[in-house]
């Protein structure tokens, strides 16, 4: 059984509020069932190894987004392929808005995506903060926190991660949050995201096992702390 590899981008740049917590998370979850795996970080100028079975991008300051904005440029068709050969990945925050077709960034002007994602992002004199609760019809309730000026909205076909019942998500008008498109999830809930949504990183942990063409079952863990971690923040206003 070879190790499942995860996939760190940008780690220096792209990991805020917690956003590392992700890979925790990812690792741990693995480790628990007995499931070898590796985290490999790459930044500007390295290359994605082709044995990639999930990516990983967080959150970051414009400055920080103006030079991935211009190494993303140089690996989007290695993340588009990836994605559409039914690779796993999470983009929080900053890396959600890169992998869209652009962001406008309010210091920097015009920063290109990977065009993953059909959606744009705009940076706004408004600041979306606080605690976030999502109905998904694919994960069920979802909770995280979100802090960001910058308003996302949807370009033709898009199927978003879920509708807002408490907070912002895209952007302060249509209750919207994320978008989900094949097996890669665009989010902008921090928190971290995945030790609060158990659910949803055994999802990308069982698509990455499948990108890797390895027959391995996930066993069932308890979430006993993660339920009342989830019971904890849902009481938050």
């Amino acid at each position: 059984m070879r190790p499942i590899k995860i996939v760190h981008l940008y780690p220096e740049r792209m990991s805020i509020y917690g956003d590392y917590g992700n890979i925790i998370a990812l690792s741990k979850r693995m480790e628990w069932r007995g499931i070898k795996n590796i985290v490999e970080n790459i930044e500007a100028g390295v290359s994605i190894p082709k044995d990639a079975d999930l990516l990983f991008i967080g959150g970051g300051q414009d400055k920080g987004q103006v030079i991935v904005a211009e190494d993303l440029a140089s690996k989007a068709k290695q993340i588009k392929d990836f994605v559409e050969a039914g690779g796993p990945l999470l983009a929080v925050c900053g890396g959600y808005q890169l992998l869209g077709e652009y962001f406008i960034s309010s210091e920097y002007g015009q920063l290109q995506g990977t065009g993953l994602f059909n959606v744009v992002s705009k940076g706004t004199s408004t600041r979306m903060i606080g605690n976030i609760v999502v109905h998904s019809e694919k994960f069920g309730e979802l909770i995280g926190f979100e802090n960001h000026s910058g308003s996302t909205e949807y370009i033709g076909k898009a199927q978003p991660l879920g509708v807002v019942k408490r907070g912002y998500g895209n952007n302060p008008d249509d209750k919207l949050e994320g978008i989900i498109y094949r097996n890669a999830i665009g989010t902008y809930m921090h928190g971290s995201f995945l030790p609060k949504n158990p659910r949803v990183c055994d999802w990308l942990i069982a698509k990455a096992i499948a990108k890797s063409s390895q027959s391995i079952q996930l066993k069932t863990l308890s979430n006993t702390l993660e339920n009342r971690a989830r019971a904890s923040a849902l009481k938050r206003p």
